[in-house]
């Protein structure tokens, strides 16, 4: 009977003290402060210098976090739901980074919206981190991106909602599945929670809004925050590319021209489910390809991929997909989330104890073509992923101004000045856009001074109206001395360019919108700014005068009307440029 009586005694004694406890750090404040008029928030006394209070309403304490380059607002006002902190860190990928010296910080974004007042369209002496960001402001506030998009019915679009949400719940499920059996074997009994569909996940809103002018329109704050997801989001899984799968490991070694699976990426999938294509650092920024370097066996570098997805938004071709520069940790977010056991293989220790890996074919299989982390982050881009093959079929084809992948042979268009006369005849190219795109694409390919452009491809769906894809871009950015002007051949042998896009070539070169001054604020919304140096950024705005003075000379060859084609359902019309606005 004592011991019951104990028992109570001792409840109710640790009763009192939580209630006691619960007064003295609730309860009492609360009644203090209506007693004796104390506050109950943080200090708000008005002796503290501003800026140092808790609650800094001032424009330049919000930041520049509210503006996009698409739309005003967030993806939440668009209905895109924002993904939830990770519960284990409070943060968005687990792991802190510190900014490079030069550029944004990890997180930290420069987002700009057309049509905003706040810093002006002049500059401003005060705060000269607005007057840097007026010129790409004044961009996208110009007639010829803020015409009307052409109207979209269901069938413009690459994907069904209904068909790419079911896809979406099939592989969720497969994951779970398989992962679920791959812990079991290896009896790993950690609680982790399994991977949740979320229908507003960015990387799916992007592939919705697929349509057949362009893979994102204008006014979508989509881009934006994939951009922001692909920077900050947790790694679940890292594998190989299925090109390097194929390849299993046998590489001809007397072949010049390697697969592209000896590269060394790796594909990264997300906790939202999102995948995207991992290329490492393998050049420095102030590095220039070597003289004596053929095309084809160049580096590929990941800020070349960074900086050509800035212009190609810039350019308003819309045509590469989102990739976003980030450091990766390469021990935690590659190693120890991977199942395949060939990769984890050709990880290893260098003697200056840094975290490296390198590539499976036998050629490349030597630690003097790995890759190291600094001592396990490792920069690199991430390529957001179109949708899978079997939801969206892509048709590759040869491009007609292939180069010869030899050390001696040349193709007929290097020989024969008249080559584009034939291609005239011969269809598609005689009764669609397509020649018109392989313009766009060699004056893309030029600016960036890729010479790889072998193939390009293009959705099924969308017939032969639709647009090119420019993908793999990491060749482009090698050498800021030299122009290749044969990259132009499509443009000075056919002497046609779309209209569009000659009116945004000649409003990049004036000095009030200079493509490099544009490019060079555009990519500080990027984690690894500075992404270019500055002898590329100016040799962009060498190269773009050398596209307008071909033009100049066909034009006055065969006159403007046969030059400048306008596209058929072209956006916009010709006579919203003006070279003084």
């Amino acid at each position: 009977m004592w011991v019951f009586r104990r028992d109570r005694l001792l409840i109710l004694l640790l009763l009192s003290a939580l209630l006691a406890a619960d007064f003295s750090l609730h309860l009492w404040p609360k009644l203090r402060g209506r007693l004796f008029g104390e506050p109950e928030g943080p200090c708000t006394c008005t002796g503290l210098p501003e800026g140092a209070r808790g609650n800094d309403t001032s424009p330049e304490g919000a930041g520049w976090g509210n503006h996009s380059w698409g739309g005003p607002g967030t993806g939440a006002e668009h209905g895109v739901q924002q993904e939830p902190r990770d519960e284990a860190t409070g943060t968005g990928n687990g792991m802190h980074q510190e900014p490079r010296e030069g550029g944004a910080g990890a997180g930290q974004r420069l987002h700009l919206q057309p049509g905003d007042s706040s810093a002006g369209a002049g500059h401003d002496t005060q705060h000269p981190q607005a007057a840097l960001r007026s010129r790409l402001r004044r961009l996208l506030q110009h007639p010829l991106y803020t015409g009307p998009a052409p109207a979209l019915g269901p069938g413009d679009y690459l994907l069904s909602g209904p068909e790419a949400a079911r896809s979406y719940r099939r592989k969720v499920s497969r994951w779970n599945r398989r992962h679920k059996m791959h812990k079991e074997e290896l009896n790993n009994t950690s609680a982790e929670r399994p991977v949740r569909v979320n229908l507003q996940a960015s990387w799916l809103q992007f592939h919705r809004e697929i349509n057949r002018h362009s893979l994102y329109p204008r006014s979508s704050p989509t881009v934006d925050k994939l951009l922001d997801n692909l920077g900050h989001f947790i790694t679940i899984s890292a594998d190989y590319s299925q090109d390097e799968k194929a390849l299993m490991g046998t590489c001809d070694c007397s072949q010049i021209v390697k697969p592209s699976g000896v590269h060394l990426k790796l594909v990264l999938r997300f906790q939202d489910f999102g995948k995207a294509m991992f290329k490492p650092m393998r050049q420095k920024r102030e590095d220039e390809t070597p003289e004596d370097f053929f095309y084809f066996i160049d580096f590929q570098r990941h800020n070349a991929e960074i900086a050509a997805f800035h212009l190609d938004r810039i350019l308003d071709f819309r045509r590469v997909p989102p990739v976003a520069g980030r450091f990766i940790n390469i021990s935690s977010e590659v190693l120890e989330v991977a199942r395949n056991e060939v990769l984890q293989s050709v990880f290893f220790i260098s003697p200056a104890n840094n975290t490296c890996f390198f590539a499976k074919c036998p050629y490349m299989c030597k630690t003097e073509y790995a890759v190291c982390g600094s001592p396990h982050l490792l920069e690199g881009s991430l390529s957001a992923f179109l949708p899978s093959l079997s939801l969206a079929p892509r048709l590759s084809v040869p491009n007609p101004w292939i180069r010869s992948y030899t050390f001696s042979g040349k193709e007929e268009w290097e020989v024969n000045p008249l080559y584009c006369n034939t291609m005239k005849l011969i269809y598609p190219f005689n009764s669609s856009n397509r020649l018109l795109n392989i313009i766009d694409m060699a004056i893309f390919d030029f600016l960036i001074g890729n010479m790889d452009r072998h193939h390009y491809e293009m959705f099924t769906k969308f017939g032969e109206e639709g647009f090119l894809l420019h993908l793999d871009n990491a060749r482009g950015f090698g050498r800021h001395s030299q122009d290749e002007i044969t990259i132009l051949a499509p443009l000075y042998q056919c002497c046609l360019i779309k209209k569009a896009t000659w009116q945004r070539l000649q409003l990049l070169s004036l000095p009030d919108y200079q493509l490099s001054d544009i490019m060079r604020e555009s990519l500080l919304e990027d984690q690894l700014a500075p992404v270019l140096t500055e002898p590329h950024l100016l040799a962009l705005d060498r190269r773009l005068h050398k596209t307008l003075q071909i033009v100049e000379e066909c034009v006055q060859i065969h006159g403007e009307e046969a030059v400048l084609v306008s596209e058929l359902l072209e956006e916009p019309t010709a006579s919203t440029f003006n070279r003084d606005t």
